[in-house]
């Protein structure tokens, strides 16, 4: 026994958890129309993974959830499980990659629900699968998706009425050639793939040729770049050794100097301060000595000239008193005229003394006065009348002479005065004198010294203008050294870290720093010009370093080369996928045959059983139809010119019949009973030949009489060696002969009900 049991819960009319347990070969379910007994057979339907809702009487998923009653509510889910045995591992089933699973289990489960928004699952063995894997594990065991192991009312007919190729599907399910029917689908779809993958992956590749041909030239240009930074490194190696030798000595050279120069310079600038600091001043002080004595001098001389002058004065009164004694003993008229020509004279020399300098000028001046006032007599008188008398002129006389002697003792107070201002200015004089020579003799030991100062200041200036240039060359060597630091940066981004390989690199000749690093600057201007050229052709190639697209490029070649031998396995795949369909499809023609041969033998057998004579076969037909092809596909070829009508040749099965004691071979001429009498005989002779786990019968013995309702019994009979059967009937002659009985009745709660009945049991208590 294969099927042991199924479970119905929540399934159309099957409200509650419902079991019916198979443990004898011929099960049979009864009841009144109406009671729910199609329910269980579609029940067989559902877990089967059967997907059209019509041949269930449904539209949707959700016609098959126990719609509620009066006393019970609407259900959410509807469920089956069904159960086999597996004891003997007949079961088998294999993953997408051909691999087959293990299926270690003593009992196989299968379980379909449904849920009220329409989703399925499929569970086996308690994990949940797909529809598909539920088809492959079914057809292990010659339980196939056509449904010929399900034979419901009104069905009984469909493979009479069946085209012959639905037909010779039918048949080949029944001869359990489903299973390479599956094989052969799965490798046309993986044929369909791999083949899709190689146009995809020929697509690819002409697709990224362009880029790949790009790439290989770019890959061209880098190796070209290799070697112009092979031939650029060179260069730089032997133009930054030299350049560092020559940099570093001229550095050397600039800073000698510069330290030779400030040396110099500061001992100039000593010598400087030592000599001509101390000198300068004594030649300022004495400056300031004659200064001051030639300011005291002049003050003398200002002192000397008021004496002077108050000496005249005196002088002057003196020879006034003089003539007016003289004039009292001898008057002599003297006109106005002639006195203020005197006077003016007189007072002229006056000035010439007080503007002299020099004291023998004065004393010439002052006798030149004293000759003038000597030219007019005693006796001069004013030309007027004389208004004293004797009396008061001898008195006048008298005091006149004192006068006189008064003003002369004043007189020679003053000359005795003026003496010691001569001898303090001869003096001073002298002092001056002195200091001038002094100053002179300065002047001339000054001119040889300014003449040394000026050549020490020559020199000071120099060694300034020599400084200055040693700092413009420091400038020019430090913007060098930057310079040779920037070349050596750009090497770095041109030639990479090979670059300081230069600090080892040997020259063909010795360089002597005492010749001042003498470097060929034209030589080495030479090797410039040929690394900007390098660098310029490297700037041009815009590549940069060539990494990237290198790496690009080996990744596209790889990828290339990947592709290339994916296309090799696609090819060989292709060729095995072919190879296994062909063999497939020869081993279902094969077997194919031959089962038709067997189902023949059955056919003929069943059909002579139930006519009582007659025979009946199936035969193989050829039909030639027209291949089609994608219209798209069909212009290309129609307008490259190789366009041909493909015939496409399928197999089919055509039922011959030849009832006894009547003409009538043809299907269409059969009556009602006749068909249903056919039909039953050739799904019969088909289960016969390779007989699936169990076999559902569903009222297919409704149209029967009597007679042929035993011959029914007997053929169930006959049938149940090799298949357990689930008879769904109304007739007694079937019912007599099942092991169990199902009866299904609508209970008082509005849902189908199970009640069971073992003929034996029944036959003892009716004993």
């Amino acid at each position: 026994m294969r099927l042991k049991h199924i479970e119905l819960n929540g399934f159309k009319s099957f409200s509650k958890k419902t079991s019916l347990e198979f443990e004898h070969p011929v099960v049979s379910i009864v009841g009144p129309n109406g009671s729910g007994k199609s329910n269980v057979v579609e029940s067989f339907r559902f877990v089967l993974g059967e997907q059209s809702m019509k041949s269930m009487r449904g539209k949707l998923g959700v016609d098959l959830i126990f719609k509620g009653s009066k006393n019970l509510p609407k259900g959410t889910k509807a469920s089956v499980v069904i159960y086999f045995d597996n004891s003997d591992k007949i079961f088998k089933l294999s993953n997408d990659m051909g691999e087959e699973v293990d299926l270690n289990y003593d009992t196989i489960s299968i379980e379909r629900v449904v849920y009220i928004d329409g989703l399925n699952k499929y569970i086996l063995n308690g994990s949940e699968v797909r529809l598909r894997d539920i088809n492959n594990l079914l057809a292990s065991v010659n339980i196939g998706s056509s449904g010929h192991h399900i034979i419901s009312q009104g069905e009984a007919d469909r493979i009479l009425n069946a085209n012959s190729k639905d037909r010779k599907e039918m048949i080949e399910d029944a001869l359990g050639l489903k299973v390479y029917q599956y094989r052969i689908r799965d490798s046309e779809r993986k044929l369909e793939r791999t083949e899709n993958n190689m146009k995809e992956i020929a697509l690819l590749r002409r697709e990224n040729a362009p880029h790949l041909n790009f790439l290989k030239k770019q890959v061209e240009k880098i190796k070209k770049m290799k070697e112009m930074r092979v031939e650029l490194l060179g260069f730089y190696r032997e133009y930054l050794k030299k350049e560092s030798i020559y940099l570093e000595l001229q550095k050397t050279e600039i800073t000698k100097d510069k330290n030779r120069i400030t040396e110099e310079l500061v001992d100039i600038n000593k010598l400087i301060a030592e000599k001509f600091d101390d000198s300068s001043a004594e030649e300022n002080k004495k400056l300031e000595e004659l200064k001051s004595r030639e300011l005291h001098l002049l003050n003398i001389h200002k002192v000397r000239g008021e004496i002077e002058r108050k000496m005249g004065r005196i002088e002057g009164m003196i020879e006034m008193e003089e003539m007016r004694k003289v004039e009292v003993h001898e008057a002599v008229p003297v006109s106005r005229e002639e006195m203020e020509h005197i006077l003016n004279e007189v007072e002229t020399s006056i000035d010439e003394a007080l503007q002299a300098d020099d004291s023998v000028e004065i004393k010439n001046i002052l006798r030149k006065i004293k000759d003038i006032l000597n030219r007019f007599s005693p006796n001069v008188i004013s030309s007027g009348p004389r208004k004293k008398s004797l009396d008061h002129e001898e008195t006048t006389f008298g005091s006149n002479l004192s006068k006189i002697d008064e003003l002369k003792n004043t007189q020679a107070d003053i000359i005795q005065e003026l003496e010691k201002i001569e001898i303090e200015t001869e003096k001073e004089r002298e002092i001056i004198d002195k200091l001038k020579k002094e100053i002179q003799t300065e002047i001339e030991k000054g001119r040889d010294k300014e003449r040394e100062k000026f050549t020490l200041k020559v020199k000071h200036q120099e060694l300034i203008s020599a400084l200055s240039l040693n700092n413009v060359k420091e400038e020019n060597i430090n913007r060098s050294l930057k310079n040779f630091e920037n070349e050596i940066k750009e090497g770095v981004a041109l030639v990479g870290s090979d670059i300081f390989s230069y600090r080892d690199f040997v020259l063909d000749f010795q360089i002597e720093e005492s010749k001042g690093g003498e470097i060929d600057r034209n030589l080495q201007e030479e090797l410039k010009r040929k690394i900007e050229r390098i660098k310029i052709k490297l700037e041009d190639a815009g590549t940069g370093n060539g990494f990237e697209i290198l790496k690009e490029y080996k990744d596209m070649t790889e990828r290339d080369e990947f592709l290339i031998k994916e296309m090799g396995d696609l090819s060989v795949s292709i060729e095995s996928l072919n190879k296994l369909i062909s063999e497939l499809k020869e081993k279902i023609d094969i077997e194919f045959k031959a089962g038709i041969k067997k189902i023949n033998i059955e056919f003929q057998e069943l059909f002579s059983l139930m006519f009582g004579g007659g025979t009946g076969s199936l035969s193989v037909v050829v039909e030639n139809k027209k291949k089609k092809i994608d219209k798209e596909a069909e212009e290309i070829v129609r307008e490259e010119g190789e366009y041909e009508d493909e015939i496409e040749f399928q197999q089919g099965i055509e039922i011959n019949v030849s009832l006894p004691q009547k003409k009538v071979k043809e299907l269409h001429s059969l009556s009602g009973g006749e068909r249903s009498l056919t039909s039953i005989a050739l799904l019969f002779a088909m289960s016969q030949v390779n007989p699936p786990p169990f076999l559902i019968l569903d009222e297919t013995d409704a149209a029967l009489d009597e007679s042929n309702s035993r011959k029914y019994g007997d053929m169930i009979e006959k049938l149940s060696k090799h298949s357990q059967l689930i008879v769904v009937t109304h007739n007694r002659e079937t019912m007599s002969r099942a092991g169990v009985l199902y009866g299904v009745t609508i209970g008082a709660d509005g849902a189908s009900k199970l009640l069971s009945v073992r003929f034996e049991e029944a036959t003892e208590i009716a004993k």
